[in-house]
């Protein structure tokens, strides 16, 4: 199996708040990781912290076999293979659609602006949203911005896809049209981690599950072991909290 991420004791302290106490985690191409845990846990940080949107404050981390914690690591360059969807949709409102898509490819010089606009609009057809390539943001609902999101990310061919709680601002009749197209990446083979608060999704679509509360992975297993069967009391009470 060929290892996409690797984490070695990472650690991260905001001033004298230890958020991350030495997290240790190996992601295998293809697999897609679910990290639950409760509000402050850590499980945000984590994932920013994978691709130094947050600079650890130790540990190591390693992407493609890249240490993306060297100082002198290329970071740009390794960030072109890891999409990242966060909470809020984060589309620039004076561009359209199609165009919040090509930017980032037209702009690094990756694709000319005709594979640009002819990969946005492959992106848009697979989020099903082929009829807005003109429309802006805000005549979107939240759940077509978060569809946009995902799809201006893969217009960098990522391969690793990170989403922090996609679906946390949306409104619950939208969270399925967003989780359909996480779905739909992770069957086809995408390396995922994600942070989520949807447990249907991933007890469905995870090949692992992470519980982390208080800084550490406190359980870790299939989504069978986690949810039929969880060990560690930390993830009983979560568990009978949220479900």
């Amino acid at each position: 199996m060929t290892e996409k991420i690797v984490v070695h004791d990472l650690k991260k302290s905001f001033h004298h708040l230890e958020v991350l106490k030495g997290i240790n985690l190996t992601v295998n191409e293809g697999e897609v990781v679910c990290v639950i845990g409760p509000s402050g846990g850590g499980k945000s940080t984590f994932l920013r912290c994978l691709n130094r949107l947050e600079e650890p404050t130790g540990g190591q981390i390693f992407v493609d076999g890249y240490e993306i914690t060297d100082p002198k690591i290329n970071l740009n360059k390794v960030r072109q293979n890891i999409g990242m969807v966060f909470q809020s949709f984060n589309l620039f409102a004076h561009l359209s659609v199609k165009k919040n898509i090509m930017l980032a490819p037209v702009d690094l010089k990756l694709m000319s602006k005709d594979e640009a606009e002819k990969k946005a609009m492959e992106l848009l057809d697979r989020v099903g949203l082929s009829d807005k390539a003109g429309a802006f943001p805000h005549q979107l609902s939240g759940g077509q911005q978060q569809r946009v999101a995902i799809a201006r990310a893969l217009a960098m061919n990522p391969d690793i896809m990170l989403f922090d709680e996609p679906t946390s601002a949306l409104d619950p009749e939208m969270v399925g049209e967003v989780l359909s197209v996480m779905k739909e990446l992770a069957e086809g083979g995408m390396t995922m981690v994600v942070v989520t608060h949807e447990m249907g999704f991933a007890r469905d679509v995870a090949d692992r599950v992470l519980l982390m509360a208080d800084g550490v992975i406190a359980e870790e297993g299939t989504p069978e072991q986690i949810f039929e069967h969880p060990q560690v009391k930390r993830t009983q009470d979560f568990l009978a909290a949220v479900l």
